[in-house]
């Protein structure tokens, strides 16, 4: 299983704020049932890699409307194949650590 870090960026957007096109993306990972956790910069999603990358592409998608012309996305991608761990349990070996 592996973690992706996704960033959808509207540009071009009427007002300075983006949560209506963040709620987009968002939803598209709700409907699909995906695990995920939206935090203040970006959305965390995990996943199997086939599907998180289709995931992203879907989000970005989902973004365009007739108000939004330009979408960056950016994506970083957590991919361990030694062991298997979750978002969760990453935050958790830090937390124990501090």
């Amino acid at each position: 299983m592996a973690i992706m870090e996704v960033n959808v960026i509207p540009l071009g957007t009427r007002t300075a704020s983006v949560s209506e096109y963040v709620t987009r993306a968002v939803k598209v990972l709700k409907e699909a049932g995906a695990k995920y956790k939206v935090t203040s910069m970006s959305t965390i999603i995990e996943g199997e890699l086939d599907d998180l990358f289709h995931l992203a592409k879907i989000m970005h998608l989902a973004t365009f409307g007739t108000d939004v012309k330009r979408v960056v996305t950016t994506l970083k991608i957590d991919d361990r194949r030694d062991q298997k761990l979750t978002m969760n349990e990453k935050i958790e070996k830090v937390k124990r650590g501090l």
